[in-house]
């Protein structure tokens, strides 16, 4: 049913319970992973990216984190049963979500899996939902692991 599965990842907590629950899908299915780590190069308000030290420093930290979340999934993919096909991408976006869609789309992928924080009330309206725009603004099958 699910050939091809996009896993969005942040390399948080909630993701990293997410990649096991991914993983194991895959295997019941038989699909293809690709593990997808958006990266918002402008992260700073107004002026960040003038600050070359700073956001050159930014990058390389989400950089390091991007390749140990792709390390992570990879470790999971051969142990218990049969091995799992994972492919890894590195997304630069300004807006999250977006660029997860758009790998959606880019991989035709069946299904997207994220994980999701569960942040709700006041700081879910200040933060905003990466899991809850894909949701709302996805075409695909889409689901969230809590």
């Amino acid at each position: 049913m699910f050939k091809k599965i996009l896993f969005a990842s942040d390399g948080s907590t909630a993701s990293e319970h997410a990649a096991q629950m991914v993983i194991n899908l895959a295997r019941v299915h038989d699909s293809h992973v690709t593990v997808v780590y958006a990266i918002d190069p402008y992260p700073f308000m107004g002026g960040g990216e003038l600050n070359t030290i700073g956001y050159d420093s930014y990058m390389a930290s989400a950089l390091a984190d991007a390749l140990k979340t792709f390390a992570h999934l990879r470790h999971l993919a051969p142990v218990g049963g049969r091995p799992i096909l994972v492919d890894s991408r590195l997304i630069e976006s300004t807006v999250v979500y977006k660029g997860i869609l758009n790998a959606a789309d880019e991989e035709d992928s069946d299904l997207i899996m994220l994980g999701s924080h569960g942040r709700g009330g006041i700081e879910k309206l200040f933060l905003g939902s990466v899991a809850s725009k894909v949701v709302a603004h996805s075409t695909r099958p889409v689901l969230v692991i809590r």
